[in-house]
Parts: C-alpha cells; sequence; structure tokens
C-alpha cells in the first residue's frame, strides 16, 4: 500500500511541475501581449504553446507527465495603422502580436484547476498514510 501512495505523490508531483510550468509560459505571454518589433516591419512576440507527453519513469515502474515540447503559434498577427510608430513597415502599419488574453485567461485557469486537482492528490495521499499509521500504532 505505501508504495502505491509513494507513486500517487511522484505522479501528481510531476503534474504539478507540469502545470507550474505552463503558467509560466501563459504569464510570459500575458505580459508580451502589447509588444512591437525593436526594427520597423519586423515580427513582435508570437505565443507560445506548451505541449505535453506521457513519459515511463524507469526507476519508479510508472507513467508520468512531462513537458513535450514549447512551440510558437503560428497564428497572424494582427495589423495596426499608425505610421508614427517606430515599429510601422513602409506602407504605415504595425504587427501585433498574436496574444490574445481570453484565450491565455482561460488556460491559466484550466492550468489552476489542473495544479489545485494535483495538490488534492497528494493532500489526499498523505491523510491516508497519516490514518494508516495511527492504525497501525
Amino acid at each position: 500500500m505505501m508504495g502505491s501512495l509513494q507513486n500517487s505523490f511522484f505522479i501528481a508531483g510531476a503534474g504539478l511541475k507540469v502545470q507550474g510550468h505552463r503558467l509560466k509560459v501563459i504569464a510570459q505571454n500575458i505580459a508580451n501581449r502589447d509588444s512591437t518589433s525593436q526594427i520597423p516591419g519586423g515580427d513582435p512576440y508570437r505565443r507560445q504553446i506548451v505541449t505535453f507527453e506521457n513519459a515511463l519513469d524507469r526507476a519508479m515502474g510508472i507513467d508520468i507527465v512531462r513537458i513535450g515540447k514549447i512551440t510558437q503559434d503560428n497564428s497572424a498577427f494582427t495589423l495596426e495603422y499608425d505610421p508614427s510608430h517606430p515599429a510601422a513597415n513602409e506602407d504605415g502599419y504595425v504587427k501585433l502580436s498574436n496574444v490574445n488574453s481570453l484565450i491565455e485567461i482561460a488556460d491559466l485557469r484550466e492550468a489552476q484547476r489542473s495544479y489545485e486537482a494535483n495538490l488534492g492528490v497528494i493532500q489526499a495521499a498523505r491523510t491516508m498514510i497519516s490514518r494508516t499509521i495511527e492504525l497501525m500504532g
């Protein structure tokens, strides 16, 4: 029983780690939402996307989640006419980041719920271990 509870801690810990990293990437996206290029006609910040993958932890003999890749969202940039802006192209248009705050907030809430669920697993396993020790004592 203790081995399976220990595995629960390890699996949930891996979930906490990846969701924490996902929250960091989401925060980075939100922070760079209004950024523009440093050069006229250049590309601004491009939204980052975190993907997960299943991985076998050979030492423990269990499947855990880990970060697969962090890729760029290749959706189009928005163009805004502002010929006085330093990043404006020769036609007077500035490329704006492809970060959508509504999508980032939705992703943030999903990551938060997943993080809290993994915390709940750890708390439940800890309670079960405490009760088992009480019964044995």
